[in-house]
């Protein structure tokens, strides 16, 4: 018997992913992903033009719907999370792309930070929008584009954040989510949930970039366009929902509905985030409305810049021979490396490891914060250098936490984690006691586009709001915190705090020695 079905997809840093769900029990019962890079023309730059993403998104959906054990007019909708897009996609009155997307990872705009503290009123402007200042936020970069691309912003009728311009393609109409608006920071009022002119005026930036339509993240953007119907192999009028940023949809796949739940999603990058009804800036976190129940709730989150990444990098540095050989032989590289970390104490023998491979977010906020091996001995081996690895990421989450927790009220003590990382048992175990709150992963391997295809179920009345808040997924206990370890890692971590301030004028004065100028 034929069973209704959605789709829900991802854009992610690193590649595209996408599922087909079955909306009666949440059982996925396809998926499929796309893997590309972001461009990184200088340091500290990211961006990506966004037929990468638009391909991608094409070549997952086609290959589910040609592969779906269920005929394609069971497939009831379509609903794309994506990363963080920074400044969006410059697009003109046409809507043909003017320049690439200048993404979240990208550092580039610090002049235009200093810009912003030098002639704004920032406190009002934290009022207003519930977030800092920072390269990381997508109006920085927008006033970057603005400074250094005066023959790009001469034509931008709009800047559209990476869901947006795939629904715009796929259905003809243009929206955005409130919570890929909220996250763009300084143009987004998060008490009213609209466009602040106020804050748009203060800045400089023209209020006629920022599209008009504004949606819930499970609202309807549009139907499927014919053409794009036939490409996809879906019915014409699939209705298309219009998804929101991949962090919170991580978070709402993992049971985060309700104030105090809170899950880190440990891929690329790190975000880790809770549900609240209300956001004070000061505190160093981001803020944006929650993809569920985002008339009323907020999702506040803070993040590491390099999470998985730091493995990738640590693996590609010091593992050269391995992976060659794990090539030929199947050698599990990470199974192999954690294997030897994992007899080692808490703190790796003395040494600490700051994870700012590009720069920092939350709460150091420091682009030009980096990376570092602190402790470094003769005694140390690779092992002790990659249980380091393991250990900073694991401190860069509690600092998060640690800020999440003041004057913010309290947090669940179960720790959620979703992403890459949760396939480790040793990470695991390092989290839980670092954190000292009992760790737990899903079941199921999908994270942000299952909460993408729960919104299509729920967007268009196929499931209602109390199945959203059971959810789809099925949490397991991986991890409980070692009392004795967690005592152990309370000293390492207060050692890591006060590192990144004693070091940051080297830092800065390192960086100005080989920064090329913009």
């Amino acid at each position: 018997m034929a069973t209704d079905c959605v789709i829900g997809v991802d854009i992610g840093t690193q590649s595209t992913k996408a599922v087909l769900v079955s909306c009666a029990d949440g059982r996925i019962l396809a998926q499929q992903t796309r893997a590309y890079q972001p461009d990184t023309p200088q340091a500290l730059w990211a961006e990506q033009w966004p037929q990468v993403w638009l391909d991608a998104v094409e070549q997952c959906v086609a290959s589910l719907v040609a592969q779906a054990v269920v005929p394609a007019g069971c497939i009831r909708a379509v609903c794309i999370s994506s990363l963080y897009g920074g400044s969006g996609i410059p697009v003109d009155a046409a809507g043909q792309v003017l320049h690439p997307c200048l993404i979240w990872m990208d550092k580039r705009a610090q002049e235009e930070v200093e810009q912003v503290r030098r002639n704004v009123d920032l406190q009002r402007l934290y009022d207003i929008t519930g977030n800092g200042v920072d390269s990381y936020y997508g109006f920085t970069k927008i006033l970057w584009i603005k400074n250094h691309r005066p023959d790009v912003w001469a034509r931008i009728d709009q800047f559209l954040p990476p869901n947006s311009y795939v629904n715009a393609q796929l259905t003809g109409e243009v929206a955005v989510d409130h919570s890929s608006a909220g996250n763009i920071g300084g143009v987004y009022d998060v008490q009213a949930r609209g466009w602040s002119e106020e804050a748009m005026g203060m800045l400089d930036i023209p209020t006629h970039m920022m599209p008009k339509r504004l949606l819930q993240s499970s609202d309807i953007v549009a139907p499927l366009l014919a053409s794009w119907a036939v490409r996809l192999g879906l019915p014409t009028g699939t209705p298309v929902v219009a998804g929101g940023v991949d962090a919170a949809m991580a978070t709402l796949a993992a049971g985060a509905v309700h104030p105090g739940n809170h899950v880190a999603m440990m891929g690329t990058s790190m975000c880790w985030g809770t549900i609240r009804p209300t956001v004070d800036a000061r505190h160093g976190l981001i803020s944006m409305p929650h993809v569920f129940n985002g008339a009323q709730d907020l999702y506040v989150f803070g993040g590491a810049t390099t999470a998985g990444a730091c493995i990738t990098w640590f693996q590609d540095t010091f593992c050269q021979a391995e992976m060659h050989a794990g090539a030929a032989s199947g050698l599990d590289l990470h199974a192999e490396l954690e294997k030897a970390a994992a007899p080692l104490a808490a703190g790796a023998e003395g040494l600490l490891f700051l994870p700012y491979l590009m720069g920092e977010r939350s709460p150091v906020w420091d682009a030009r914060a980096s990376a570092c091996f602190v402790g470094l001995g003769l005694h140390h081996e690779r092992a002790h250098m990659y249980r380091a690895v393991l250990e900073g990421v694991s401190f860069a989450l509690r600092h998060n936490i640690e800020a999440g927790l003041l004057g913010m009220g309290t947090l669940d003590d179960r720790l959620v984690v979703v992403g890459g990382a949760s396939r480790s048992n040793l990470w695991m175990q390092i989290i839980a006691d670092v954190t000292g709150r009992p760790v737990f992963t899903l079941e199921e391997d999908a994270e942000a586009c299952l909460g993408a295809a729960l919104l299509a179920a729920f967007g268009t009345g196929l499931i209602d709001a109390a199945t959203v808040q059971r959810g789809w997924v099925h949490q397991v206990a991986r991890a409980l915190p070692d009392a004795s370890r967690h005592a152990a890692y309370g000293a390492f971590f207060s050692l890591y705090v006060d590192l990144y301030p004693a070091l940051q004028p080297t830092m800065h004065r390192l960086r100005a020695l080989v920064s090329p100028p913009q």
